[in-house]
């Protein structure tokens, strides 16, 4: 097979679309793509798997003159969303779904890398098809377990992600942060039970809950840099069993956004400092558990991003859009705490947001991302 035609693509997308497979379960989404790559030009093509993560592949591509190592990274997990777009190739999997368009992703990569092995770039290149972005922190999983070292070590990173908001096949990206910074909150309080008649001979944690959450709503208002970004929810509080029985016990759980992992260890702090707080306050015993995993801030390179702009600001083909940041997660972030690179968007213009039932991502974008990153690349090693 030589470079991926547009029909090539779209039926790539569909085949990818009925298949979603949850974190680290992505079996026929590995052997799928595996195919497709055996299909192509292998001259200069070597494929790697990784025993202790079986669903990540990692191609490297031999350049003809290489001076450094491009990387490209696309994560390949779904949803546990049961699909309700309605299309001809929905999802076959009850209760999963590529609500996130990773099969668009998925599908834009399978491009890029067609291009080049037909065309043989001048640097190495390294691709990683990543398993459990969603959750689990693949990306973490892979560093820790040194698949990036020698040869399969990118100099650089790159990877998209789609983008309902954006008209289809446009690019957009920024300086600075792309994507949040996420961290799990789980909360939990003991005090003593009792009868609801009798509240001095208990110790009620309905009361110490209710004066945290409220608390808590002062730490972004009143301790971050209103310049700044953040966000902390509290989206889940359990407590009691009965109306009329004081509540020894309450369990809260909730997330935090930041746009810097200074400010995500900033509002961390602060929570601990609420806890232990409230802690004395009511003589209470609580625990503040947080779990960042993988998923910091995506922190595009500042030189990087800057040339990979220029360039798509150049191109008369390109449709660049300057974005915000975001306040979703993206385990990217880690892999370009420790890597350079930068994370973009391509626009896929659709009427529903991402991890919603109904996303139907235009098909058009996907040649256009294609042909914009394979352009990037090729002008990249050109320098």
């Amino acid at each position: 097979m030589a470079v991926l035609t547009e029909d090539a693509l779209i039926k790539i997308r569909r085949d990818l679309h009925q298949i979603p497979e949850l974190a680290l379960n992505e079996v026929q989404t590995s052997a799928y793509l595996e195919k497709v790559i055996a299909s192509f030009n292998q001259t200069h093509l070597e494929i790697q798997k990784i025993s202790d993560l079986p669903t990540a592949l990692l191609v490297r591509i031999e350049g003809s003159a290489p001076r450094r190592t491009l990387g490209y990274r696309t994560d390949i997990d779904a949803l546990p969303v049961t699909e309700e777009t309605g299309l001809p190739f929905a999802s076959k999997h009850p209760g999963v779904m590529h609500a996130c368009g990773h099969d668009i992703h998925m599908t834009v990569a399978l491009g890029v890398l067609s291009y080049f092995a037909e065309h043989q770039p001048t640097d190495n290149m390294i691709f990683f098809f990543q398993p459990a972005e969603e959750s689990e922190n693949g990306g973490k999983l892979a560093y820790e377990l040194g698949v990036f070292k020698d040869q399969w070590r990118p100099d650089e990173f790159y990877g998209l992600h789609d983008n309902p908001d954006l008209p289809s096949g446009a690019i957009g990206c920024r300086m600075g942060t792309l994507f949040a910074g996420t961290t799990e909150v789980n909360i939990d309080l003991e005090g003593k039970g009792g009868h609801a008649a009798y509240p001095q001979d208990a110790n009620d944690m309905v009361v110490a809950a209710a004066a945290l959450i409220s608390q808590v709503q002062t730490i972004i208002s009143r301790s971050i840099d209103p310049i700044e970004g953040g966000v902390i929810t509290l989206g889940k509080l359990e407590a009691g069993t009965i109306r009329n029985v004081i509540a020894g016990h309450a369990h809260i759980e909730g997330t935090i956004r930041g746009l810097t992992q200074v400010m995500i260890k900033r509002i961390d702090q602060r929570l601990q400092d609420v806890g232990e707080g409230i802690a004395r306050s009511f003589n209470a015993k609580v625990t503040v558990g947080l779990n960042q995993g993988g998923y910091l801030p995506v922190e595009n390179n500042p030189e990087l991003t800057k040339r990979f702009i220029k360039y798509m600001k150049g191109n008369p083909d390109v449709n660049f859009v300057e974005t915000e940041p975001a306040m979703t997660g993206e385990d990217f972030g880690y892999l370009l705490s420790k890597i350079p690179g930068t994370m973009f968007w391509l626009g896929v213009e659709d009427d529903s947001q991402l991890h919603s039932a109904t996303l139907s991502p235009k098909e058009s974008s996907i040649e256009a991302g294609v042909n914009a990153i394979t352009g990037f690349m090729t002008a990249r090693m050109a320098e």
